[in-house]
């Protein structure tokens, strides 16, 4: 699914670029910081989805929107941005889908699988067995492979992945969710956006406060996160 991303904050289309790096199947074919330029992208990328600011200086995202809709070949719009106001518009001009800044993972994961379903994508499934592969990781100036049984938790801190095991942490260039996907056949769950943890090595789940959790992990000192909305899964998962 080919993407292009226009935005005329570069704070936003590197955020919108960072959530979208976790799906395999979707290529970002180009960038705009106007619809001007844009429109450029579209016709000469031919883009199967727009992310699509709405207020720009300029020819504002709606204004691309409807000019949009004159092409025989239009691409889906979903469009991003930081004012409400402008909902129905977007449905006037078709959006799939009207994105509120800042944006969530969450959120973006519930436009990529309408993207998907929409556009009929045939996304390729990596059925690895536990048995097999390892996962290439950086330590220092070199890369080593380790098995993914050794990795107790695997957190993102400032768009960097690290990946811990219990001797060493290293570095990852893949984001959480395509991790998550690739070690799908291990009990790994996501407690937190932020956080990845293999259930193996749990040895507490420890209140803190209003529905809060914290977990802690074998011979690990940091507390991990749990997140409200993951809470009665995990504690399924753990059998509590």
């Amino acid at each position: 699914m080919k993407v292009a991303i226009i935005d005329d904050e570069p704070y936003s289309r590197e955020e919108m670029k960072h959530l979208l790096s976790g799906y395999s199947w979707v290529e970002i074919v180009g960038e705009a910081s106007s619809a001007e330029k844009g429109l450029e992208i579209i016709l000469t990328k031919e883009p199967d989805v727009l992310f699509l600011d709405i207020e720009m200086p300029g020819m504002s995202g709606v204004d691309l929107a409807e000019a949009l809709q004159k092409m025989k070949h239009k691409p889906e719009i979903v469009f991003a941005t930081a004012y409400p106001d402008y909902a129905l518009k977007a449905f006037r001009v078709e959006a799939v889908d009207y994105l509120l800044k800042p944006f969530e993972e969450e959120q973006i994961a519930q436009t990529m699988e309408r993207l998907k379903n929409l556009l009929k994508v045939v996304v390729k499934e990596q059925n690895e067995s536990p048995s097999m592969g390892k996962l290439a990781v950086q330590d220092e100036d070199k890369i080593v492979f380790i098995s993914p049984k050794d990795i107790q938790y695997i957190f993102r801190e400032e768009r960097e992945t690290f990946i811990c095991t219990e001797k060493k942490k290293y570095t990852c260039r893949l984001p959480i969710k395509e991790l998550e996907a690739k070690l799908s056949t291990y009990p790994f769950f996501r407690v937190h956006k932020s956080y990845l943890v293999q259930l193996t090595y749990v040895e507490e789940l420890i209140p803190w406060g209003s529905g809060v959790y914290q977990l802690k992990v074998h011979g690990a000192d940091e507390a991990i996160p749990v997140s409200r909305n993951y809470v009665r899964e995990l504690r399924e998962r753990l059998e509590l």
